[in-house]
């Protein structure tokens, strides 16, 4: 029966992979990945599907998801992310792990959202167990040392601390239905959002003045400084001086000069509790590379226990690589007589060799021809030859 027009297609947001696009996709993930293992993460993988009751609650919209029922009437979700299944694995399989864990995922994520793509592959380390704040600048110059060595030139990374903004809702006294909604028009750096819900919030002036301020406040370790002047609060002074030394970190990790402060970020997901940051590469107009610190997270799992971590957007990332030529077998077998394509076939793949077989009697021509299209380096026919 011959499909729809519906049938014909994909589902908005999802995406068709050709060879070449493998390639270079599975070329760029294992370089991630090499890196991740030589600074000891180790790779876990956990289900495309999640019950929503793992998910939901630290997701701020609820029709970012993707949902269904199954048999028993449960919900499940595709996941968005790997932080939160990873954090259930944690407090399931791996309770009894010797803590600080290192743990690192190469994995689809689904978001229903109206960006192009909904479906994309995600690199990421999770680092479970430690409240120091040079675990948070590993993470950071991990995730710069994975862009750069994937060959991008001229990538940014923006570094805050949800401290500072979580500091001044507080003493400003702003109520929660005010924050959430400047929350998420500053995650999604809507600069005309901000400043509308910025001048009905009612807040006083100077708060509102901050709060203007924040999205465009960046730049080296001197903008602390001035941060320090802004408010008395301990909230506020801890976080400022936290990034402080996370800054001063990343120089001794020698990535400092890719990393600007920026004081105006926030993170879309509700977990995130301290240092948060972001990098982009020029061509891209969001960022390729999400993380931060989630304190809390785990001990919705039953395991209070401090993380930090990142995610590459690798799907994100396929464009701006050239596509290759995609290789060819080894060796094209051809021949009149079926059984001994086949043994010879099967003899050179027995040898390690990557072989292709004809399905039907070829000439020389014809074969030279088909192994020249699908750049296979070598021909061999098994005519003559005896079983």
């Amino acid at each position: 029966m011959l499909r729809t027009n519906l049938g014909l297609r994909i589902p908005k947001g999802m995406r068709d992979l050709l060879p070449e696009e493998i390639a270079v996709q599975e070329e760029l993930e294992e370089k991630v990945l090499a890196l991740f293992r030589q600074w000891s993460y180790q790779k876990v993988l956990t289900p495309t599907l999640e019950y929503s009751a793992c998910v939901q609650p630290d997701v701020d919209q609820d029709d970012l998801l993707y949902k269904f029922f199954d048999r028993e009437g449960h919900i499940l979700t595709l996941r968005p992310e790997l932080t939160i299944p990873i954090a259930r694995l944690v407090g399931t399989r791996m309770r009894g792990g010797e803590f600080p864990l290192r743990l690192c995922y190469g994995a689809d994520v689904y978001r229903n959202t109206n960006v192009r793509h909904r479906e994309f592959r995600q690199l990421g380390v999770e680092l479970v167990g430690s409240d120091q704040e040079l675990a948070d600048a590993e993470v950071i110059a991990l995730a710069v040392e994975a862009i750069a060595g994937l060959g991008l030139e001229n990538y940014q990374f923006n570094l805050g601390h949800m401290g500072i903004f979580s500091g001044l809702m507080l003493e400003a006294g702003v109520d929660e239905g005010i924050q959430a909604k400047l929350e998420e028009v500053l995650a999604r750096k809507d600069m005309v959002g901000v400043e509308s819900c910025v001048r009905q919030s009612g807040l006083p002036g100077r708060v509102q003045e901050l709060l203007l301020r924040l999205p465009h406040f960046h730049g080296g370790e001197e903008i602390l400084d001035e941060v320090l002047g802004w408010s008395e609060r301990p909230a506020i002074r801890a976080a400022v001086e936290s990034l402080r030394r996370i800054y001063q970190y990343l120089n001794d990790f020698g990535v400092q000069e890719n990393v600007s402060l920026d004081l105006g970020i926030l993170r879309g997901f509700s977990y995130y509790t301290g240092v948060i940051f972001e990098g982009y590469v020029p061509g891209i107009g969001f960022p390729v590379v999400e993380g931060g610190r989630y304190d809390a997270l785990y001990a919705d799992f039953g395991i209070p226990q401090p993380a930090t971590g990142f995610a590459i957007h690798l799907g994100n990332l396929l464009e701006q690589f050239p596509l290759p030529n995609v290789e060819g077998a080894d060796v094209l077998v051809y021949g009149s007589d079926a059984k001994q394509v086949i043994r010879r076939s099967q003899a050179l793949r027995a040898l390690g060799k990557r072989v292709e077989m004809s399905l039907g009697v070829l000439g020389n021509d014809e074969a030279g021809k088909i192994a020249r299209q699908k750049n296979i380096a070598q021909v061999l026919c098994v005519d003559g030859e005896s079983l």
